[in-house]
């Protein structure tokens, strides 16, 4: 058995240990810190961050929204070209002597929605604007019927037309204003009404050049009274400027053959004279 001084030598031992440690420390750490002296500035130690690895950038993934983009502006275009070719198809197959027709136009409309329709059909059917080749010429006849609506004679006359198509299509149908049929005007019957409204402009346009070929005729007939008239007095006018440049010529004649006459006077007295008498 260990007797009482060996049992209590490491005990002792780990006493010293931590009494040495306790007093030797604080010595050291106070020694190591650096001495600040007074109006110096102290240095900041640096702080340097360790280095990061460089992340791999991702590869690009294949940009299809351009594409989309292009696809979609392509589909509009096209869309765009078969509006301005399907607008020219209608102007030019619409019965040019109507310009409601031609504009696409309930007639009585005002003024306003009239230059508003010419404007956006204007727009979108300009030669300038489309590849169109018959373009040109549905432009012309838009132009033309704007015209003719914004006219207010000419607009009357049409109107007057359409509404005698809408009488002799009530005359035939033994219809009335009151009708359920006029009220209603289906499409069956608004097409009926086209219709009529077509015969009645062909036929007024029809007496309308008649009116103006024998307008044309009367006026080609003065034309010619007049220009016979003129001749008349051309021709007068230029007899009376050869009579009088003819005038000294005239006087000259008759001064000569008055001399001539005079003188056979004379000679036949001298043969009088000398004759002699018999008996």
């Amino acid at each position: 058995m260990k007797s009482e001084p060996d049992r209590l030598k490491p005990k002792l031992e780990q006493d010293v240990k931590s009494a040495i440690s306790n007093d030797v420390t604080p010595k050291l750490e106070q020694t190591m810190k650096p001495k600040i002296e007074p109006g110096i500035a102290t240095q900041t130690p640096i702080k340097t961050e360790p280095k990061s690895t460089p992340k791999a950038i991702p590869k690009p993934e294949p940009d299809d929204s351009k594409d989309e983009l292009a696809a979609l502006d392509a589909l509009e275009s096209e869309a765009k070209e078969f509006n301005k070719d399907a607008e020219i198809d209608r102007i030019l197959k619409a019965f040019k002597l109507d310009a409601y027709a031609v504009l696409d136009l309930q007639p009585g409309v005002p003024e306003s929605d009239i230059k508003l329709t010419y404007r956006k059909k204007s727009l979108l059917i300009h030669p300038d604007k489309t590849t169109n080749p018959l373009a040109p010429e549905a432009f012309d006849r838009l132009k033309k019927a704007q015209t003719e609506l914004m006219d207010e004679k000419a607009r009357a006359r049409l109107d007057e037309c359409i509404a005698d198509a809408r009488m002799l299509l009530m005359r035939e149908r033994k219809l009335t204003v009151d009708s359920e049929e006029m009220r209603a005007m289906d499409a069956q019957l608004r097409e009926a009404w086209r219709r009529k409204t077509v015969e009645v402009l062909v036929d007024s346009e029809h007496r309308r050049r008649k009116q103006l070929k024998a307008q044309m005729q009367e006026e080609g007939r003065e034309q010619r009274r007049v220009d016979e008239e003129v001749e008349v007095r051309k021709r007068k006018r230029e007899h009376e400027v050869a009579w009088e440049e003819s005038r000294e010529g005239r006087i000259g004649s008759w001064r000569d053959f008055q001399g001539k006459a005079g003188a056979e006077k004379e000679a036949g007295k001298k043969k009088k004279g000398k004759l002699k008498v018999l008996g």
